[in-house]
């Protein structure tokens, strides 16, 4: 891309976006799982909105991850203020090119800074906890999303 064309400096294109995301999504996702934590990705809520990172304790404990390849993807998107009834605990996950003074304050989400090969947490999530019903149900949905997926490797007429 040249000239008019060309996204503005220090902008992604869509494919440097969808590059940033994978990376992010993989770092965090894999940052999760060094913490013991089981993970999905794209995890499709009840309300029908997707959950770019899901994490499941072993306590319990259900985190969301939002993750935003660059400030038009922050701005253009306000989805995730929808998740806190989801989760027990709520991040954006970044790379460390992101603008982070653009992100909520402390007391709505926690901040983690990833790439490919792994994460870390700049700020932790605030605690909500989740109802009973609703963590029941959260959780029957990760784990039925995951098994479904593993069912989709093992048997491909799934």
């Amino acid at each position: 891309m040249t000239g008019a064309d060309a996204p503005p400096v220090g902008v992604p294109d869509d494919a440097g976006a969808a590059a940033i995301t994978r990376a992010v999504t993989r770092g965090a996702a894999r940052m999760f799982e060094d913490l013991g934590q089981a993970v999905v990705t794209e995890l499709r809520l009840a309300t029908g909105r997707r959950a770019d990172i899901m994490a499941l304790a072993g306590d319990g404990t259900v985190t969301v991850v939002e993750v935003k390849s660059g400030l038009s993807d922050f701005a253009s998107d306000r989805k995730w203020e929808d998740y806190a009834e989801f989760c027990d605990c709520f991040f954006f996950a970044v790379s460390a090119e992101f603008p982070l003074d653009r992100l909520p304050d402390a007391d709505v989400c926690g901040l983690i800074v990833a790439d490919a090969w792994g994460a870390e947490i700049l700020r932790e999530a605030p605690v909500s906890r989740l109802s009973p019903a609703r963590r029941k149900a959260v959780t029957l949905r990760f784990a039925a999303t995951a098994a479904r997926r593993l069912r989709g490797i093992e048997d491909p007429r799934l």
